[in-house]
């Protein structure tokens, strides 16, 4: 894989799905693969939808919420296995902070993912988590 590959950066469309599915897939995120209907529908929602291809094929995406002007949640960022260490998931966060500059990115990260965002300067804060019926 070139490090000097040529990714374009754009908004999510509909026919994305089948692939963000794909990726969901192979990074074993079972939530979001159970719940296929419930992710494609969030993926309509949400104010920030974007995702990063390469020679035509989408290999990383971002879904996100914002106000615009405070605060801008990163949902879900991911990047294909076979295309990571290559700069594409700092180019996505990098493109979408550039559309809300006034806000400030705030996201979880797991054990694996830490380091990645580390390296680009975001702090850790504490935060937390409930769905229904917990």
């Amino acid at each position: 894989m070139s490090r000097q590959e040529n990714v374009l950066i754009r908004q999510y469309r509909k026919a994305d799905f089948p692939a963000i599915h794909e990726l969901n897939m192979q990074e074993q995120w079972g939530n979001l693969v159970a719940k296929e209907l419930d992710t494609k529908q969030a993926w309509i929602n949400s104010t920030v939808a974007i995702v990063a291809e390469v020679d035509g094929k989408v290999v990383g995406c971002l879904r996100g919420l914002t106000d615009g002007f405070v605060s801008l949640y990163i949902c879900e960022l991911l990047v294909s296995k076979n295309h990571r260490k290559a700069g594409i998931g700092k180019k996505i966060m990098q493109f979408v902070h550039s559309q809300y500059p006034k806000t400030r990115m705030e996201l979880l990260a797991s054990s694996t993912s830490r380091s990645f965002y580390e390296a680009q300067s975001y702090r850790p804060f504490y935060g937390f988590r409930k769905t229904m019926g917990e």
